[in-house]
């Protein structure tokens, strides 16, 4: 079966794949926060300066008025719902709830400047020119940036890329209500229902790209951001069945509303489906903000660690060239994030020879092809330190599920239901598994649910905190382990 965009899809996207960012409501919320702080902080320096003169954090009073017109006013902003996305992707329906919430912030300073007997020490000229350009520049602000979000989410830029599940009636008003969005932040990929031989090739001039089991394909070989269910809501069993199987995929699972729910008016929530009755039902950890988090926490940790263990890794490599021949890392295939092939690094700990074809077989307790020193390295995880560098190039984490061989992902893919769910995060060097004991060799099924359960329960609650939970454990606990051969 083709998988092609339709119309809109080829227009929007048609050599923009690889530039494209999904936009993110809180991610863009957040960004206009600091801007709105930056011109708040810049707004009475320079209001200063210009009737004033001099620098306003010379001055005795003027610092702590610029500060506490900060706070309040992004707290006012917070309180009137400033910051849910629909409100910056509306300036002008906006303006006067702007104008209110800078005016009611000023009146608070100046009802703080007469209470303290200080209101003859603050020029007015300053306050009501710092009033004014403060305003100005957050509603010039959100103009330019309701531009600029427009122009790129129509193009391609912002684009976010959405799979429907289910062909009938609801996915055609969805799919009406998606079409009518502007600006077009959302596109709409094409539609998959067990039961496409039935509702034809298309679906309100969308694709039909297959059933189920070719959608779980689809998105492993493709970035898809939202997956939207249009069933029937009295289809309890199917729904359950559906998600169940979805919460495998690394894209956030949202269950579109019953009929009825087009026919009612909506207030929409702070997201990217401005105006669409939906519910999310399962949302991927990484997203928004916690990705530039985990970005920052690999990239900068990897770094400091591998300047830390330089002299270990040196050590670690000599040993191994002295005591036996062949190279110092060993490679291998993994299945890494969204079931992305990567070569894994180790240090070499067997004795060189090539693998049993067709078959990774585990390291046992006295494993025969284990050297002297690999014995000890396996058992201090001394061989796990070269995939630091994986972390650094991004292709691993350093917390996250183990990544398994190949053809063992496979084969524990077959028989464990929910298997692939580990896969919605990058793999680690160490997990939330291996820190609760399950390390080493699996030789029971099991043992192996009992991981994938625990990394099944990390890649859903993901957070800074529990990383470094599981850092700080590891550096306890973790670096020798009884069951590693």
């Amino acid at each position: 079966m083709t998988h092609r965009p339709n119309a809109i899809s080829d227009r929007r996207l048609a050599g923009r794949r690889d530039a494209s960012y999904p936009i993110s409501s809180t991610v863009v919320t957040g960004i206009f926060v600091l801007l709105d702080a930056f011109w708040f902080l810049v707004s009475g320096m320079a209001a200063y300066t210009v009737y004033i003169g001099g620098s306003v954090w010379d001055a005795d009073l003027y610092p702590m008025a610029v500060c506490f017109i900060c706070l309040v006013t992004l707290f006012l902003f917070r309180y009137s719902g400033l910051y849910e996305f629909n409100a910056i992707m509306a300036p002008f329906a906006n303006l006067a709830q702007i104008a209110v919430s800078c005016m009611t912030a000023f009146l608070f300073l100046m009802a703080v400047y007469f209470s303290l007997k200080v209101s003859d020490e603050v020029s007015r000229v300053w306050t009501f020119s710092y009033a004014l350009s403060a305003f100005g520049c957050i509603f010039l602000t959100r103009l330019v940036g309701f531009f600029v979000i427009s122009h790129l989410a129509n193009i391609g830029v912002f684009a976010r890329n959405v799979l429907i599940v289910g062909g009938g009636r609801q996915a055609e008003r969805l799919i009406e209500q998606l079409s009518k969005e502007t600006p077009q932040f959302n596109n709409i990929i094409g539609v998959f229902d067990d039961r496409h031989a039935r509702i034809g090739p298309r679906v309100a001039n969308v694709p039909v790209l297959g059933n189920l089991e070719e959608m779980m394909s689809y998105v492993r070989n493709n970035r898809i951001d939202d997956i939207i269910v249009t069933l029937p809501w009295n289809a309890d069993e199917r729904l359950m069945s559906i998600i169940s199987r979805l919460r495998e995929l690394p894209a956030n699972i949202h269950l579109g509303s019953d009929l009825v729910g087009f026919r009612f008016p909506y207030r929409p929530s702070p997201n990217h489906f401005i105006g669409i009755p939906m519910m999310e039902v399962v949302k991927t950890p990484l997203s928004g903000w916690n990705i530039v988090v985990k970005w920052l926490e690999d990239r900068i940790l990897s770094a400091v660690l591998i300047l830390l263990f330089t002299p270990v890794l040196l050590a670690v490599a000599a040993a191994i060239r002295i005591e036996s021949r062949g190279p110092t890392i060993f490679r291998q295939k993994r299945y890494g994030y969204n079931n992305e092939v990567f070569y894994i690094y180790k240090f070499r700990s067997m004795y060189h020879g090539g693998p049993p074809a067709g078959k990774t077989v585990q390291a046992t307790k006295d494993d025969p092809r284990i050297t002297a020193v690999g014995r000890f390295i396996r058992r201090t995880s001394l061989d796990e330190l070269p995939q630091l560098f994986n972390v650094f190039r991004g292709q691993m984490s350093l917390v996250g599920p183990r990544p398994h061989a190949v053809d063992h992902n496979e084969e524990y893919a077959a028989l464990i239901k929910g298997y692939f769910a580990r896969h919605r995060v990058k793999p680690g060097i160490t997990g939330w598994a291996q820190v609760n004991g399950l390390r080493g060799e699996t030789d029971t099924l099991d043992k192996m649910e009992a991981r994938v359960r625990y990394d099944t329960y990390y890649a859903e609650n993901w957070s800074l905190l529990f990383d470094l939970q599981i850092l700080a454990r590891t550096a306890i606990v973790g670096f020798v382990n009884k069951n590693a051969y």
